[in-house]
């Protein structure tokens, strides 16, 4: 469910017509639902009701302030893969101790910041990390805790790109080596043992795989503590696919994932800790467009829009789906025809949808790329000199601009060009 409906012939975010934030912001740009992101993350809380858990939302999936801050309010952690992301989790008022370092490539530098800030646990992924964190660690006179991420050779079933749990997958050690890196972490001086971690991709729409690398970690959970071990977490990491409004994606609810958690992990009486981006994000967030042109091709016809890939870029990386709805509402009866919509920057790639029924639409007239909330602005990139667009965060009757759009001096500010080509 999402807060973005028709009202009065507009499609709306809450209770705002995104004709008015377009009027007041210009298009393309991001909108987000505050309602959204919070209903989300209740549920995703809720489907673990009765373990003791820690939800922690993956700010690689949307890093804006406004919506960290929105979910710091209802007590959310923070998964962080960089001491940028780290930064943000900080701003908005996480507390260290519900903060994840995960990520295969911690820097040295990195690993201080998160030290110094009291981050409560790191996910390390390699031998080489570990020994290199036992070392940042005693030099600054502490012990960083530590659940190492194992790889459990378990196929998500998901985009080849977004698989992270399969045996060439780069993350995470194997699972059958684990108990040898964890008798080397606990001889550390500078680790503190906490738990075990996994995570085996990204926009998984069956259980199975779920089911499948949770049990493998319970066993080992078992096996460590058999070792001597004080394994008091278990670290779950994310996944849970969301509809992308496409008759053959049906992900589980959360509810059914959190039985699934209950039957493998429960009894092991460890805290659970999930960490959720797209299932909170993704349906939260419209990406808006207006009409540029309509072209008709040899046997086809290409509606060019005012977004691109640099604005959105699944579709060109991922052949992702994002449901394209016109934000003023059709008729019952109004027809529809095959369209491409596609965008302005130079690529071929720079396509959105092939042959999508859509009613006719003209230039001027307003598009929403539905469940854009995740991955879209925090992938987002200036290819074609393209200004990063504007995000908006939308409360009830009220909305605000939450990143604006930079001009093209102040893009062009951050570059110089030397002396000696003057």
């Amino acid at each position: 469910m999402d807060h973005f409906a028709y009202h009065a012939g507009l499609l709306c975010a809450e209770d705002v017509p995104l004709p008015d934030i377009a009027a007041s912001v210009g298009t393309p740009f991001y909108v987000y639902s505050t309602a959204t992101l919070e209903r989300h993350f209740r549920v995703m809380d809720e489907a673990l009701a009765g373990l003791d858990r820690l939800v922690c939302f993956a700010v690689k999936a949307c890093g804006n302030l406004a919506v960290l801050r929105a979910l710091a309010r209802l007590g959310a952690g923070m998964d962080v893969v960089s001491e940028g992301e780290l930064r943000r989790a900080l701003a908005v008022g996480v507390p260290g101790e519900r903060i994840v370092f995960a990520g295969v490539g911690k820097t040295r530098a990195e690993m201080a910041a998160a030290l110094s800030a009291g981050v409560g646990q790191f996910n390390v992924e390699s031998e080489q990390e570990l020994v290199a964190l036992d070392a940042v660690a005693r030099e600054m006179g502490v012990r960083a805790p530590v659940a190492i991420r194992v790889n459990p050779d378990v196929d998500a079933l998901t985009h080849a790109k977004i698989s992270t749990g399969k045996a060439e997958d780069k993350f995470g050690v194997p699972i059958a080596r684990a108990p040898a890196v964890y008798a080397r972490a606990a001889a550390l001086s500078g680790i503190e043992v906490v738990g075990v971690d996994v995570h085996i991709g990204s926009q998984i729409t069956a259980l199975e795989p779920f089911e499948q690398a949770f049990a493998k970690v319970a066993g080992l959970v078992e096996t460590l503590r058999a070792d001597g071990l004080t394994i008091r977490r278990v670290d779950l990491g994310g996944g849970l696919g969301i509809p992308y409004v496409r008759s053959n994606e049906a992900p589980p609810l959360p509810f059914d994932y959190g039985a699934v958690v209950r039957r493998t992990v429960g009894a092991l009486g460890a805290t659970v800790v999930v960490e959720p981006g797209r299932l909170i994000a993704g349906n939260a967030g419209l990406l808006v467009a207006a009409v540029i042109y309509r072209k008709q091709g040899e046997g086809r016809d290409f509606l060019i829009v005012d977004a691109a890939m640099n604005d959105l870029i699944r579709p060109a990386m991922y052949d992702a789906w994002h449901d394209i709805v016109p934000v003023v509402e059709p008729g019952p009866d109004a027809p529809v025809a095959p369209v491409d919509v596609v965008g302005p920057v130079c690529e071929t790639g720079d396509t959105f949808a092939r042959a999508r029924p859509l009613p006719r639409l003209e230039a001027g007239d307003l598009v929403a790329f539905r469940s854009a909330g995740a991955y879209g602005a925090a992938m987002a990139s200036e290819y074609n000199a393209r200004p990063l667009v504007p995000e908006v965060l939308v409360a009830g009757s009220r909305f605000d601009v939450v990143r604006r759009r930079p001009t093209y001096d102040e893009m062009m500010s951050r570059e110089r060009i030397p002396d000696w080509l003057d």
